[in-house]
């Protein structure tokens, strides 16, 4: 099929040929600079590999203020674990689909799609290739670390841009204008122990599996399971029956993404593992009823498994009493009556791997307003420290507050409604954007946020929907006319 605008969609098939995950965006970089140069067009970049390309204003355009429009170039990446790929060299194959409504979507074959936020790059690449688009002066910027930190956007220096309009193009619903975003923080947990031997106990495992998962501001209201939380609220009831031993627990692995899949090893005395079974066909039931709407293809699975060293007993009953006690999910929601909707506070269990004397819990709390993203991850590092562990918070970002008087947000509204003929949405999102730290260097940025409609990102299932980006284009260039002098 030809996809429009074939500009947007040749330069998104260029970048899925380039490895960029969070962190190893080196090669990414590398190409901006060289596309850049190759177009004639002053190409910058700084310490920490971020890029930014100038483009001057066409003719008659000279007196616009320029526009900046700004995309992170790293993406999450996450697989099937059918899917066998290195992200490090492994170009991202796509494909199309067409779902029960006959709308057409690209999504990747068993992998992240790449799109959030390489749709974004491309469109960037798109306006500074054309040369038949009106716009005053306009700057792109290319950020790296997005995913896992926001390192680039918070290393950037407050001179290397000299626009104070900027455009992200890091949303994920057409027809939504994004004008504030929610901060966010890691809490970083861990359990040291040693291991001894369990002569005499049946070991078995539980594995979930085939979850939706999804981006853990985005989705976290939709009420999708968590595979670290079912393990752990089977282990603690089971624990609370027989006393089991822990021995290995591996689920989940970005932190910004609601884990979709686990596994835990865990041993029982010997005359107790009918009991068990039972117990967990019992469980299994009750989870596919509870998430029957949001996760209907919920995998649950018990088997026998190996006998193993098992964690000291002591830390492993710890540690399956602190992550059912922990606080997962929604936590509170917005007090304005006009955004009430809109997620204020959540927090979201995202990760634990044990190893041979230690085990890792990563948990990605989030909100709106600072004193309660505070309050919430204080209350998970309590949590844990009664249980024995030590806890490490990052200072994570800040939350990005509207700009009342902006420039921006008027052009995006009424350019909007000449195009479709109603008003888009103006909301926050309950996810980080860099522009909270783009307000922090640049503290007169005038900014808002839009992008063509995802899905399931951070996620194999990640899919873009084809016929929202030449909207997304249609609303861009024509903001770009119209820019204020």
């Amino acid at each position: 099929m030809q996809l429009k605008p074939q500009c947007v969609f040749d330069e998104f098939a260029k970048i899925n040929q380039i490895p960029r995950p969070s962190k190893r965006e080196e090669k990414m970089s590398q190409y901006l600079q060289e596309w850049g140069k190759s177009h004639n067009l002053e190409t910058l970049t700084d310490a920490v590999g971020n890029v930014l390309i100038r483009k001057p204003a066409t003719s008659g355009y000279e007196n616009r203020q320029t526009i900046i429009l700004q995309s992170h170039m790293d993406m999450v990446c996450e697989n099937n674990s059918d899917t066998v790929i290195d992200f490090d060299k492994d170009p991202i194959q796509t494909e199309i689909f067409t779902d029960a409504n006959g709308d057409e979507w690209m999504k990747a074959k068993g992998t992240t799609l790449g799109a959030d936020d390489g749709i974004g790059c491309a469109i960037q690449l798109a306006v500074l290739a054309a040369d038949n688009i009106e716009h005053g002066p306009i700057e792109a910027l290319f950020t790296v670390d997005e995913e896992t930190g926001m390192t680039g956007a918070e290393n950037l220096s407050p001179d290397f841009m000299k626009g104070r309009l900027m455009i992200n193009l890091d949303s994920e619903d057409e027809g939504e204008i994004f004008v504030s975003c929610a901060g966010g923080c890691i809490n970083d947990v861990k359990f040291n122990y040693s291991r001894e031997q369990s002569d005499g106990m049946f070991f078995m495992q539980i594995s979930v599996s085939n979850l939706v998962g999804g981006h853990s501001g985005d989705d976290i209201n939709k009420k999708r399971a968590n595979a670290v939380k079912l393990i752990s609220r089977f282990l603690y009831l089971e624990d609370e029956r027989y006393g089991i031993r822990l021995a290995d627990f591996q689920a989940g692995n970005k932190h910004n993404a609601i884990p979709r899949e686990g596994r835990a090893i865990f041993a029982i005395p010997a005359d107790k593992k009918h009991e068990v079974m039972a117990d967990f066909n019992l469980f299994a039931a009750d989870v596919k009823e509870e998430f029957c709407c949001c996760d209907a293809d919920i995998k649950l699975e018990m088997q026998s498994a190996e006998p193993m060293p098992i964690i000291t007993p002591s830390v492993g009953r710890n540690i399956i009493r602190s992550l059912q006690a922990v606080t997962n999910g929604v936590f509170a929601n917005c007090q304005q009556q006009e955004l009430d909707w809109l997620v204020e506070t959540s927090s979201n269990l995202a990760s634990i791997h044990t190893a041979e004397t230690q085990a890792q819990i990563i948990l990605s709390p989030r909100s709106c307003v600072m004193s309660n993203l505070t309050n919430i991850a204080n209350t998970i590092s309590a949590t844990f420290q009664l249980a024995g562990a030590d806890v490490v918070q990052t200072d994570g970002y800040p939350a990005w507050q509207m700009k009342q008087d902006s420039q921006l947000r008027p052009i995006a509204n009424d350019t909007y409604r000449q195009l479709f003929g109603h008003d888009p949405k103006v909301i926050g999102i309950h996810a980080g954007l860099e522009c909270a730290l783009f307000a922090q260097k640049y503290p007169d940025m005038d900014m808002i946020s839009f992008g063509p409609t995802l899905r399931g990102v951070h996620s194999p299932d990640e899919r873009l929907l084809i016929k929202t980006v030449p909207m997304v284009w249609d609303h861009l260039l024509e903001i770009l006319k119209n820019a204020p002098v």
